[in-house]
């Protein structure tokens, strides 16, 4: 009798702690259902852990958003050697650059299966600064090279990115085998109910402009003149990765002016969520969708965020929270100022956020989903 063959399933991400915050699920779901399973990345400190869940982890020494032009081509050629000694049955690349490198080297190794998640559209389709705008063009023909081909499929986490990739060649709408979120751990995102005293807002993220965090903190500065009693706690790091991060500086700034509570990074997100009465998230800053904002809708919290692709996707306006424009600290301000004022209508808004996390984006629909579109790349064609 032959043998079975274990199945290899690569994963392409640009760092280990991206796969640890967003796709560690999924990953975990294919190795229940027997696959051996890779994750090449960055790695920065996730290594050890992923290796003790099962995952074999390769270490790739490119930079997010790009370093030495030695280190780039190093990584291609690892990637190259790696698909063609695993012969993988899937390659899945996930974000643009993993995408660009991960599909290109799977395509170039003959690997037949190949699935790409753009979980946003990020700096290059967003930003209107001059370095995003000439991007463009060369961007959308690299990903078209990357995910294109025989034995191609995509995942998105918003229509709306489809619908751009699609005007600009870079897929074709029959490529598209789902669109979902990351997901979120339901069960230890649960809610409680809220705590007593001034009402508070929250907000967790990397402190990135695009993110939104300075429009938040001109909301809290219009509603501290209105004497709105109200506290915003801000959790995460600043990135000293990133061109467009606010400095430490300009945070503890926040803090000394009294308008932010700053916690830096933490580990219990949840307990954090559980711990507030409102979240806010005025970002402007091209997300699949943010996983920020399923933790908080699935602890029954309602949000505050802007009218943006993928930020939209994560609510019901009016129903589960409210969308308001971009850079529109006033139109935020008053969203807050309303939920802050009115306890019925947070526990409504928020009950209809945990009803809307738990049919869309519990990790076990969004996991089955994932396996399916594994099992569809590698069927006959």
């Amino acid at each position: 009798m032959i043998p079975h063959r274990q199945k290899t399933l690569i994963y392409v991400v640009t760092e280990d702690w991206y796969f640890w915050l967003h796709r560690l699920a999924i990953g975990q779901a294919a190795l229940a259902a027997g696959y051996r399973v890779i994750v090449c990345a960055r790695v920065q400190a996730h290594a050890e852990v992923l290796s003790r869940l099962g995952f074999t982890v390769v270490a790739l020494p490119w930079r997010r958003g790009g370093g030495l032009l030695r280190n780039e081509v190093k990584s291609l050629w690892m990637l190259w050697r790696l698909f063609r000694r695993e012969r993988p049955d899937v390659v899945h690349s996930i974000a643009l650059k993993a995408i660009i490198y991960g599909g290109l080297m799977a395509r170039l190794a003959c690997v037949r299966a190949r699935v790409s998640t753009v979980a946003g559209l990020g700096y290059v389709f967003t930003s209107q600064r001059l370095k995003a705008r000439l991007l463009r063009r060369p961007v959308l023909a690299t990903l078209g090279l990357a995910m294109g081909g025989y034995g191609s499929l995509v995942t998105l986490e918003n229509p709306d990115d489809g619908e751009r990739l699609a005007a600009g060649g870079a897929i074709r709408q029959d490529q598209v085998a789902l669109i979902c979120s990351c997901g979120v751990d339901t069960d230890r995102f649960a809610p409680v109910p809220e705590p007593e005293g001034v009402p508070i807002v929250a907000m967790a993220c990397r402190l990135v402009r695009d993110k939104g965090p300075a429009v938040a903190v001109a909301a809290m500065r219009r509603l501290r003149a209105e004497g709105v009693p109200i506290r915003f706690l801000l959790a995460g790091g600043t990135d000293k990765g990133s061109a467009d991060s606010h400095t430490q500086e300009e945070v503890e700034g926040w803090v000394a002016e009294g308008l932010v509570e700053w916690v830096g990074h933490i580990a219990d997100v949840a307990s954090f969520w559980q711990a507030s009465h409102m979240a806010v998230y005025p970002s402007r800053y091209g997300e699949g969708v943010p996983k920020t904002l399923l933790e908080a809708a699935s602890c029954a919290r309602p949000v505050v965020t802007t009218d943006m692709p993928g930020c939209r996707e994560a609510l019901v306006d009016g129903v589960t929270g409210f969308l308001v424009p971009v850079d529109d600290d006033a139109a935020v301000a008053d969203r807050l100022k309303q939920l802050a004022r009115d306890p019925d209508l947070r526990r409504r808004m928020g009950e209809a956020a945990r009803t809307k996390a738990l049919a869309e984006f519990a990790d076990a629909r969004v996991q089955a989903g994932m396996l399916r579109v594994y099992d569809q790349v590698q069927a006959p064609k």
